[in-house]
């Protein structure tokens, strides 16, 4: 008996990296996997259909059960039409797993409308594509004990802010927020929703300048910490019925260590009777907010703004 047992995911960017892993996963354990992919090349250029058969296939020659999908997930049409693929192969929807993404690296003053717009598109409006067309067909169900799963990939980019990466970063911040979203508005509908922040050796990853990475100090790309078959284990977690929860949590997985992220909280408050005048703000930011601030582990921002002096 798998964890999956009977259950069907949809895996975007599912043939390659850190979606191929899931997509083994999830099908090794029992799952009816809908594999989308492109196929284009880091940087979203071109398309390659066989990307997502070829995995598929090696999941069918495994035992498993696996369709082949070569959809853009940013096109508006995608959403329902992989929904419906779910359906009419396997007869129904339980996990979707949000993990297709391009790069387009640049310094934010050297940014062109077309790399930030290119990013923005496959990461936030991919993710909102798929996620508004599963939630439609969760929402369907009428079962608030379904335990559906919607699983979406942020990034230590955006958590920790890759200087130069402000399109993915950006995008990546916004999934979270969404991802806070769907965990609120489709509780009722038995959904959970959650982001993973990884960490592994990929294709995408293995584009990107060191100066620019937000993990600096990481192993080789070869060692077994850097497997994204780690983070696959996480999303089999997160796909399984123990993991209710959890749902609302932003989780980082690096190597062999998976920290859960505290959701945003105020530490400090400065508050008034009235309008503010510019000293008294100041007194009260300085007084009551700052040392709030500073028991705090250093920021990172403010450590290398002080580098930068």
């Amino acid at each position: 008996m798998g964890l999956l047992d009977g259950k069907t995911a949809i895996v975007t960017g599912g043939a390659r990296g850190i979606g191929a892993s899931v997509s083994r996963r999830l099908a090794a354990e029992g799952a009816a996997v809908v594999v989308n992919d492109l196929g284009g090349a880091p940087d979203g250029s071109g398309s390659d259909a066989s990307a997502a058969e070829t995995l598929a296939k090696e999941i069918r020659d495994a035992g498993g059960r696996a369709v082949a999908d070569g959809s853009d997930v940013a096109d508006s049409a995608t959403g329902a039409a992989l929904v419906e693929k779910a359906v009419s192969e396997f007869g129904g929807l339980d996990i979707l797993v949000n993990s297709a993404g391009v790069l387009r690296d640049r310094m934010i003053f050297n940014m062109s409308d077309e790399e930030w717009d290119t990013v923005i598109r496959v990461h936030l409006r991919g993710h909102f594509v798929l996620s508004r067309a599963a939630a439609a067909h969760f929402r369907a169900q009428r079962n608030p004990d379904g335990h559906f799963r919607i699983i979406n990939f942020g990034s230590h980019s955006g958590l920790e802010g890759s200087p130069g990466q402000a399109n993915y970063a950006a995008a990546k911040m916004g999934i979270v927020g969404l991802t806070y979203s769907l965990a609120q508005g489709l509780a009722r509908y038995g959904v959970t929703a959650n982001a993973i922040a990884p960490a592994a050796a990929t294709r995408l990853v293995a584009t990107v300048d060191p100066s620019k990475r937000a993990i600096q100090d990481r192993p080789a790309d070869d060692d077994p910490s850097r497997s994204p078959d780690n983070i696959a284990e996480l999303v089999l977690y997160i796909a399984s019925e123990r993991s209710d929860w959890l749902s609302g949590r932003v989780l980082g997985s690096m190597g062999f260590t998976i920290g859960v992220y505290q959701n945003p909280t105020v530490i400090g408050e400065a508050t008034s009777d009235g309008p503010w005048s510019f000293d008294d703000l100041a007194s009260q930011m300085e007084s009551n907010v700052r040392p709030q601030a500073d028991g705090l582990p250093p920021s990172l921002f403010a450590d290398q703004a002080s580098r930068n002096k």
